[in-house]
């Protein structure tokens, strides 16, 4: 495909069209997560949360807030109710005695593992026929995206180098950090 300059095909005119289409995609993807939370008492992101603490393990309510993009409050609710059904708990945290860490319950991990399954199956059949390298092109470029338009928030540009960057040297595949999908800035 030739990169024109303003043109359909154009690195610009393209970047569009992925933006346009990531609102449609997360409101879709967080209907699919809340049909597999129905009965469970959980949110989509309540399901952010908890899979934050699966995959990262224990940490303080900022700490999540900041590997979510969200506000602090919500994300304090979507922590007291974690620990109201059982799923999370608070312990004391050895570098900061009034900021506790927050970690997963048995009972939570479980719960965690269960949904895994059951999402890892949907992914396979969403993603059937899909090639592995297309979907690690897709997270470069939604990382790049994501770090870019971080920069503009911050009003600061984006390293020009980086795991994030499509047009930087290539890095081991690691895994994601980006945890679940979130119901928004304030949503529950």
């Amino acid at each position: 495909m030739s990169v024109s300059e303003g043109g359909a095909d154009s690195t610009e005119h393209l970047a569009y069209e992925v933006i346009r289409r990531l609102w449609p995609l997360h409101r879709t993807v967080v209907r699919a997560v809340e049909r597999e939370l129905a009965g469970t008492g959980l949110t989509a992101g309540q399901h952010a949360l908890l899979d934050a603490l699966r995959t990262h393990g224990p940490r303080t309510v900022p700490e999540l807030a900041r590997a979510l993009e969200l506000d602090r409050q919500p994300v304090q609710r979507w922590v007291n109710h974690a620990v109201e059904l059982g799923l999370a708990e608070t312990v004391p945290n050895p570098a900061h005695r009034r900021s506790p860490l927050v970690r997963l319950t048995a009972k939570g991990a479980d719960v965690m593992g269960s949904l895994q399954e059951s999402e890892a199956a949907g992914l396979r059949r969403v993603l059937a026929g899909v090639p592995a390298a297309d979907v690690a092109t897709t997270l470069r470029v939604l990382d790049r995206l994501g770090e870019e338009f971080r920069a503009l928030g911050r009003d600061t540009p984006a390293p020009p180098d980086g795991p994030g960057n499509p047009s930087a040297p290539s890095e081991p595949s690691k895994p994601h950090p980006t945890p679940a999908p979130h119901t928004g800035r304030h949503g529950a």
